[in-house]
């Protein structure tokens, strides 16, 4: 897994050069090459259950989604949104597989419901009417599947699911206000190297 991770590491490096001061092509070499990266990652663990085959599927769609986000157009966002949504729900399946607390599931999700309305609130006004559904379902996947992994965490307070999920999260508001609200390298200088090290804890679950 170390070789994966230096792989990525050092993609997302170059991402982040890329994104800062070209050239433009950069990052439709670098964004794969990272996202190929955590795929590997998971892979050179093998996966022992049947959960950790469904999170080596949701890192494919991720990787699916992130080479579908290298282009501005709508068409392009709308697939690669779809590809995290079912991201989501597959992680979101991988820790029901792991078994989860009905009770702390419960009350998570309540917790999360508020910041979920505030994020959504803050969005709503800065996405076409046309979007607004696709958003506020992505919002939804992603909050269920935060709550999946806290409640997976068990006895034995198991990590790495937890911070991966919620890195996961934060991440996703810098690509959402990078997209709807206020486009800025500021954004991406945090967000990715965060997404990628979420990606990096979920794949280290396999």
């Amino acid at each position: 897994m170390t070789g994966a991770v230096t792989v990525t590491a050092l993609a997302v490096a170059a991402l982040l050069v890329g994104e800062a001061r070209g050239p433009k092509w950069l990052p439709w070499v670098a964004k794969p090459c990272a996202s190929v990266g955590f795929v590997a990652a998971a892979c050179s663990q093998g996966p022992h259950d049947a959960a950790g085959w469904t999170i080596l599927a949701a890192l494919v769609l991720c990787l699916v989604g992130d080479v579908c986000l290298l282009s501005r157009a709508k068409e392009w966002f709308l697939a690669g949104l779809g590809a995290f949504f079912l991201g989501h729900v597959a992680y979101a399946v991988a820790f029901l597989q792991r078994d989860v607390s009905v009770s702390i599931w419960l009350v998570t999700v309540l917790v999360l419901a508020v910041p979920a309305v505030v994020v959504w609130r803050w969005l709503r006004e800065h996405i076409e009417p046309a979007m607004r559904g696709a958003v506020a379902a992505y919002v939804v996947a992603i909050t269920i599947m935060v709550a999946c992994a806290i409640a997976s965490a068990g006895p034995r307070a198991e990590w790495l699911p937890i911070v991966g999920a919620i890195g996961f999260y934060l991440s996703d508001l810098s690509v959402a206000r990078d997209v709807f609200v206020r486009p800025a390298l500021a954004n991406r200088l945090w967000g990715l190297p965060l997404y990628y090290a979420a990606q990096l804890c979920l794949a280290a679950t396999v």
